[in-house]
């Protein structure tokens, strides 16, 4: 009988890798095949894509995941395919047919109906979703033939263009904020032009300040090299580039370290000219520290430290 090989030790891995999901990957498998190829003990997505959508999925190793929260939270941005006059069951290409209509939208009245979806508006979350109710998810609800009243949310539509018109496909852009449904969206800019709709594609192309820019697909990342691997991750503030920076001497690093509160003015340290969430960083290695927040009267507040620093 062939012995069993012994399994190979994780390793601790910190940093970022921007993904570029492809069609028919859940979230969930992405980060286990990518965890899988880095060997690496800890990881974690920043909010899941369907499977039918492709792009931008950041997935957290190591550190790097006490700060994916920063990106559940952030603003997204898609380009979708809106394919108008069929509904489906699931809002998108993954369901069955529900109802077909004709279109005669024309590019001025799609106009019109779009503006209504600028700004603020409340979404009912759909049945095909991962929202949980009685610690069950709504999709479980729904294959087995059941829908419940789900109460509306506000979320915000920051800009909403539309790149292309070809009859009966409206290729759109829409930066929005978290929480978004961009099936709902697409469902209901077809419910206003009368026609009804789904999406044929959603492609995710940007998440906070991170785009596809250095993005890599699972499959060229499983060619790669492990040292290749290593290196195409990104640091661990790459999730927080939206913050201001805040540099500490040495002295002060190892107490902010140790989770203390800094009254920066009389420690003689330089105070930022900002309240709010920080990111920290050592003055003589230019290593992250964590975040931190800046209170009134230069009081930095501890709140999410970095371990160990990283040589």
């Amino acid at each position: 009988m062939t012995p069993i090989p012994p399994r190979k030790k994780r390793v601790p891995v910190h940093g970022v890798l921007l993904l570029d999901k492809s069609v028919g990957h859940s979230s969930n498998d992405a980060l286990i095949k990518a965890k899988k190829l880095l060997n690496a003990e800890k990881a974690g997505h920043t909010g899941t894509l369907d499977p039918f959508a492709t792009g931008l999925l950041p997935l957290c190793f190591g550190e790097a995941t006490k700060f994916a929260q920063d990106l559940l939270d952030a603003d997204k941005t898609y380009d979708t395919v809106v394919h108008l006059g069929i509904r489906t069951t699931t809002g998108d290409t993954e369901g069955e047919v529900a109802a077909t209509h004709e279109v005669d939208a024309t590019p001025d009245r799609i106009e019109a109906v779009l503006a209504r979806f600028r700004g603020e508006i409340d979404q009912i979350p759909p049945m095909y979703s991962a929202l949980k109710r009685d610690g069950k998810p709504l999709y479980e609800y729904a294959r087995a033939g059941v829908t419940l009243e789900r109460e509306a949310r506000r979320v915000t539509i920051h800009s909403l263009e539309l790149l292309d018109y070809q009859a009966p496909f409206l290729r759109l852009r829409v930066a929005c904020s978290k929480g978004t449904y961009i099936r709902v969206l697409g469902e209901d800019i077809g419910a206003a032009l009368g026609c009804g709709a789904h999406l044929k594609a959603l492609r995710r192309i940007g998440v906070g300040e991170l785009t596809l820019e250095h993005a890599v697909t699972l499959e060229v990342f499983a060619d790669m090299s492990e040292s290749d691997r290593a290196a195409s991750l990104s640091a661990l503030d790459t999730l927080l580039s939206s913050f201001p920076a805040v540099i500490l001497p040495d002295k002060l690093a190892n107490r902010f370290l140790h989770g203390q509160r800094l009254a920066l003015g009389k420690e003689g340290a330089a105070i930022p000219d900002c309240q709010g969430r920080v990111r920290v960083y050592r003055e003589t290695t230019g290593q992250l520290l964590g975040t931190g927040q800046m209170k009134e009267f230069g009081v930095l507040a501890p709140e999410r430290l970095i371990a160990a620093e990283k040589p």
